[in-house]
């Protein structure tokens, strides 16, 4: 296949549909963007549709070097290698400086039972819920943070951004790739699911500032539930409704509260530290 040299070429401009929700759900697909992503999926077997890489680029880095050689001796069928322009490869980036390679994939392949099929099995007693949370960069990184604390999923409300926007898969850093991950889920949904969680005792907590219970007071290695509500306006009544409690992150010197992403990581690893606790005590 020739070189597509120009950011006007038909193929090109679907593509850029996919930075756009609505072009997502019309084409069910997404883009990956840099040499990282892409050599964790083809280490998962999980192979793209398309590879639309500039070589020059791609080679800059060790890494990027790396992966070209990959393509190059048949990594992806070569049908589905397609080199471009380094303002093709820009123009289908998001990344302020192009890494040299975008990989274009199916929704369906990163649907809720797709990931989950694929995942070992482990108890995982963290269920992560997040509650119309908007900011790009706080999903990708607390996607990124849930899987290395390995959390069992995440269900998305209606009004959460799209996990699957460029910017939110460059932050999560891989993490769609082996997190369950629940979009649009209505209420009643999340009810369902938070109950096949947690079995007969319901615990559902919900984080806000200044709530008299403190997050390291509560026993986080049973199954449980947490709410994470959104960066401005906090949890929805809804949230509020299914939560059993309310649990706090002490703050001092008259801040009022945290980043969403940095406190979703605090109460997160407070779970880790007390299972792992609980497992070497029961060794001993």
């Amino acid at each position: 296949m020739p070189v597509i040299s120009s950011p006007l070429n038909p193929r090109v401009a679907l593509l850029r549909e996919l930075h756009t929700p609505r072009g997502r759900k019309k084409h069910g697909l997404f883009l990956m963007e840099g040499p990282h992503l892409l050599k964790e999926l083809l280490d998962r077997a999980v192979l793209p549709l398309e590879v639309y890489y500039q070589p020059d680029l791609l080679a800059r880095t060790a890494e990027g070097q790396a992966l070209l050689e990959r393509l190059l001796t048949g990594a992806v069928a070569k049908q589905a290698l397609i080199q471009v322009s380094v303002r093709v490869i820009e123009a289908l980036g998001d990344a302020q400086t192009s890494q040299g390679v975008v990989a274009v994939l199916p929704l369906a392949a990163f649907s809720y039972e797709e990931v989950a099929a694929r995942r070992p099995p482990a108890l995982r007693p963290t269920l992560l819920i997040l509650d119309r949370l908007a900011d790009p960069g706080n999903l990708g990184t607390i996607l990124r943070t849930a899987l290395a604390a390995d959390v069992a999923a995440v269900l998305l409300t209606p009004g959460c951004v799209d996990a699957f926007s460029p910017k939110v898969v460059r932050a999560a850093a891989g993490a769609h790739l082996a997190l369950p991950l629940a979009e649009e889920q209505q209420w009643d949904e999340i009810g369902r699911r938070v109950r096949e969680h947690c079995g007969p005792q319901l615990r559902v907590f919900l984080a806000e500032a200044g709530a008299p219970q403190l997050y390291y007071e509560q026993d986080l290695c049973q199954p449980f539930a947490l709410i994470i509500g959104n960066e401005a306006h906090g949890p929805s009544a809804a949230a509020r409704a299914l939560a059993t409690s309310q649990l706090s992150i002490p703050l001092a010197n008259g801040v009022e509260s945290l980043n969403a992403a940095m406190a979703t990581g605090i109460l997160l690893y407070e779970a880790v530290r007390q299972q792992r606790q609980r497992r070497s005590t029961e060794k001993q």
